[in-house]
């Protein structure tokens, strides 16, 4: 039978009932089967008691492994509350593997930040839900290695100010929750948002964060050049924005969008041409100039879940984790339920269920990384 998954939203303005609405859609498409582990988002009221959410939550599942956050906005069933009062529940019940919920910690040490709480043995895949405030998701991230790490960062508090992690059944105020699989199949899908475009072009000289000189010239007299050289539609895209793109697979013949880790410009020095980016950066690394636009986000949205459903030979996976960056939404599409849509048509209708996150972890050249703007999904094989 493999995974069986469902997934179930609800606006009722009571935490309680409105967990135990949410988790009664999310139960009925199980089929009678036993939830083995729900995740949960909240937002709104939930966060004046999110113990109750949890409770309503146990009430109609029963779970006994459980996950989730506070969050600015949720998603699931095709639909995005981008504001107000939400609560989406996913779960799923497994036949083959095991997840196991856990919550880790950052202790200052004298050898600098440790993070304890991990699971002791290294799992498949990891989906963590990292308090962006008491917890380093970027160097923890980092240091996993090979490790596909899947999450989004917690975009709400409660009202008292901690953070709104969901374990168990109770509610950890600093820190991480997460997921670690064995013996699943989880699939991760990374959709940047950004195209490529311009000539691509050799890092000669950089330091840190610092770019000092593309294909031997000062970085920030290459870069204007090559937007002065972009054909007018192009240009004006870069009015709105301008990012670089690393490859991370320097071995391919040739580069097209999904090939780049996208970061952002900081700033520039004009008197060295020196330019500074959201990464660490070194000699011999190839970038290209990237932009970011409500089409480009939706073209590379699409073409990554069509990637995904052709990974299934075009059969409907059993569900998916959508993680998706709070600056998307309508501010981005200028419509709603976007991302949210997408999925479920390019899915075939597979439950899935997620929150706007205030950043989002997924894999790009075999690595784990935390992005912005993007939209990163957990998806489970049929």
């Amino acid at each position: 039978m493999g995974v069986r998954i469902g997934c179930g939203l609800s606006t009722d303005p009571d935490p309680r009932s409105g967990a135990i609405e949410a988790a009664q859609r999310a139960r009925a498409t199980l089929e009678g089967r036993r939830c083995d582990l729900a995740l949960v988002f909240a937002s709104g009221h939930h966060l004046a008691s999110p113990e109750s959410t949890l409770e309503g939550v146990d009430e109609a599942l029963a779970p006994p492994q459980l996950a989730g956050c506070g969050a600015g906005g949720v998603l699931g069933a095709g639909r995005e509350v981008e504001d107000g009062t939400a609560v989406a529940v996913w779960a799923a019940a497994f036949d083959h593997g095991s997840a196991e919920v856990f919550h880790v910690e950052a202790v200052e040490g004298p050898d600098g930040t440790a993070v304890v709480g991990l699971p002791t043995d290294e799992p498949d895949a990891i989906v963590l839900l990292p308090d962006p405030y008491s917890f380093p998701a970027d160097a923890f991230v980092a240091e996993l290695g090979e490790v596909p790490v899947l999450g989004g960062i917690s975009s709400a508090r409660t009202l008292d100010g901690s953070a709104a992690l969901f374990c168990g059944g109770e509610v950890k105020p600093d820190g991480a929750v997460g997921v670690a699989f064995e013996g699943v199949d989880v699939h991760a899908a990374v959709s940047q948002g950004a195209a490529p475009i311009g000539p691509e072009m050799t890092i000669t000289a950089a330091e840190g964060h610092m770019i000092h000189e593309l294909a031997g010239r000062p970085a920030l007299t290459a870069l204007r050049d090559a937007v002065a050289a972009l054909p007018d539609s192009e240009r004006e895209k870069v009015a709105e924005g301008l990012l670089l793109g690393f490859v991370v697979d320097s071995g391919k013949p040739e580069f097209q969008r999904g090939d780049f880790l996208v970061r952002a410009l900081l700033g520039a020095d004009p008197d060295t041409g020196a330019i500074a980016v959201g990464a660490y950066v070194e000699p011999g690394q190839v970038v290209c100039l990237h932009v970011r636009d409500a089409m480009s986000a939706d073209s590379d949205l699409r073409a990554v879940l069509g990637r995904e459903r052709m990974r299934f030979g075009g059969a409907a996976p059993a569900g998916a984790l959508m993680f998706t960056c709070n600056g998307r939404g309508r501010g981005m599409f200028g419509e709603s339920d976007h991302d949210a849509l997408a999925a479920d048509a390019a899915l075939a209708g597979a439950p899935v269920a997620g929150f706007f996150a205030a950043g989002e972890i997924g894999p790009v050249g075999g690595r784990a990384h935390l992005h912005g703007f993007t939209a990163t999904l957990a998806v489970f094989g049929p």
